[in-house]
Order: C-alpha cells, then structure tokens, then sequence
C-alpha cells in the first residue's frame, strides 16, 4: 500500500507523492510516484508525463507522512 508522503527539498517548494515504503536509514535515493506540488499541479521542472522520480537522500531536507482516510477517521480533531 502506497503511503503519501510531502517531501521538502532542498530549494524547492514541497513535493506531494506516493511511496511503496518509507526509506531506512541507509538508503540512499528515495522514489516518489506521482510528484505534483500541493495544489495538485504538475512540477515545472518535470516533463508533463513523469509518473516516478528518483531523488538522492541528500536533497530532502525533512518528510512529512500524511495520514491516511482511515487514520483521518480514528483521530479528528478534537477542541477543549
């Protein structure tokens, strides 16, 4: 099962995409299925029909890993 992942890179604006897993420790390139920016929008720098890129790990500065539909179910938001 895919997870999305929103990559921030070195210089970049974010990357929103897909990975079959998450990278250990001692990778060193990560691949994302179908890169876009988070609007949606295709990235400027990538040819209209890309569908998986391959970015060294040195590029990444952090990940954030979004939840999924069924996590969003267990744990809305709550307010005190």
């Amino acid at each position: 099962m895919a997870t999305t992942v929103l990559l921030h890179l070195s210089g970049e604006d974010p990357v929103v995409g897909e990975v079959e897993e998450l990278p250990a420790p001692s990778d060193t390139t990560i691949t994302i299925s179908n890169p876009r920016r988070r609007d949606g929008k295709d990235l400027p720098y990538l040819e209209g029909n890309v569908v998986t890129v391959v970015w060294p790990i040195h590029r990444v500065n952090f990940m954030e890993i979004m939840p999924t539909a069924e996590e969003e179910r267990l744990i809305g938001f709550v307010r005190e």
